[in-house]
């Protein structure tokens, strides 16, 4: 430590990067997307700016939900801790289960809790299971915050890579035996983020499989599961002995534009929901519960999610019929609003890409159309259909502004 440094510097937790803390100078993708997209908008002053990596819905919550949070809010007996949540949540949580996804015999008591949006529930996850050294196994690409929290306790995570040949499904008849005895946690996201591919039933039924012959938890993060665009959604809860081996992550963010709003809630393993139980009493003190309340309006009108994702689908047609017109390989994703495509090597007698990120900062600062690059599993960038647009028309012209600028070079593939 130097004499002007801050002893704090040297308290920093070995898993923060103890004494480095700070001082790693790598630039992280979001963050050069970030820089790309300023320095884009200042050389081209009167261009617009397309952001086509956006995570999050364009829109507000709809209006019953929105008066819903407003009635509630004003009401006294709701100012107080929710602790593990409201019985009028767990219930409207149990009823929308069975309604949109067939899931029958839930016990809102036992088999269900509420969680301050999905991603603090996944951060606290690990806590119920990991010891240093357990294994969590994550598929990748994908969000990596369970990951993140199982290495702070001392668990090791292993990759399962995304494969298009395997549809985008992890390769379970892969993992190191070795590897399986120290595994107490598989983690599954579908429909998946960011490739937008959907679980297979027969998937499912592997997965129960697999992990009743592992002893092995399962976590199916299920945030897009009700944006599906090939018949019924379908929830690893309804495939037999699911129930035995795991839980779901359900979120109104996504299927609710209800992003901001933090209400997610977990399903499942009677066992499992307890033992999260107890680590978000030590963790948090509830949603606020106008919140859950508006959540309830919200999970007992599941024609809200109908619309939206009418909307993401007129918006990803336009995507893959834009993209396949310049030299691209897009598909109509099974789920979610996002478009995942592999990335061009270069363009013709120019630019070469060695990544997919090196592809996106070219979009940016050449095109201003703004992406997510992968390139954990092959290299490709994920275009959303939540891109900021007044109305239809106005999604019309966009995608033609896009493919404009697409249209003016020749990508090699």
């Amino acid at each position: 430590m130097s004499q002007n440094e801050s002893y704090i510097q040297s308290l920093f937790a070995q898993r923060l990067g103890g004494d480095q803390f700070g001082k790693d100078t790598t630039i992280y993708k979001f963050e050069k997307i970030k820089r790309a997209k300023r320095a884009a908008l200042k050389a081209n002053p009167d261009k617009e700016l397309f952001d086509m990596g956006v995570g999050e819905p364009d829109e507000m919550a709809y209006p019953g939900v929105i008066e819903v949070l407003q009635k509630e809010a004003a009401k006294p007996e709701n100012r107080g801790y929710t602790d593990n949540g409201i019985q009028e949540f767990k219930e409207a949580a149990v009823n929308y289960m069975d309604k949109v996804f067939g899931v029958k015999g839930l016990n809102p008591d036992i088999h269900v809790n509420h969680t301050i949006g999905s991603k603090p529930g996944l951060a606290m996850f690990p806590a119920i299971y990991i010891d240093p050294g357990d294994v969590v196994l994550m598929t990748v690409p994908g969000y990596p915050v369970m990951g993140t929290h199982a290495s702070f306790l001392g668990g090791e995570v292993v990759n399962l890579p995304l494969l298009k040949e395997n549809k985008f499904l992890p390769d379970l008849k892969s993992i190191d035996p070795k590897i399986l005895e120290r595994t107490k946690i598989l983690y599954l996201n579908y429909p998946n983020n960011p490739t937008g591919a959907t679980a297979t039933r027969e998937f499912f039924e592997e997965v129960v499989e697999f992990a009743q012959k592992n002893k092995i938890v399962v976590i199916q993060d299920a945030a897009y599961a009700a944006l599906t665009y090939n018949g019924k959604p379908l929830s690893f809860l309804s495939v037999p002995g699911a129930m035995e081996v795991g839980v779901e992550f359900h979120s109104l963010s996504k299927a609710y534009n209800m992003t901001g709003w933090r209400i997610a809630f977990i399903v499942g393993n009677e066992l499992v929901v307890k033992g999260f139980a107890h680590v978000k009493d030590n963790v948090d003190s509830g949603q606020f519960a106008a919140i859950q309340k508006a959540g309830v309006y919200a999970l007992d009108h599941p024609e809200i999610t109908r619309e939206i994702l009418e909307k993401y689908r007129r918006r990803l047609t336009l995507m893959v019929d834009v993209l396949n017109s310049v030299g691209f390989n897009a598909t109509l994703p099974g789920g979610s609003f996002f478009l995942y495509v592999k990335a061009p090597k270069g363009i013709e007698g120019g630019e070469e890409f060695n990544t997919a990120e090196d592809f996106s900062q070219f979009l940016i600062k050449k095109m201003l159309i703004s992406t997510v690059p992968w390139d954990n599993a092959g290299n490709y960038v994920r275009f959303s259909a939540t891109f900021a647009a007044k109305d239809t028309t106005d999604e019309t012209r966009i995608m033609q502004e896009i493919k404009n600028r697409l249209s003016s070079v020749k990508f090699v593939f």
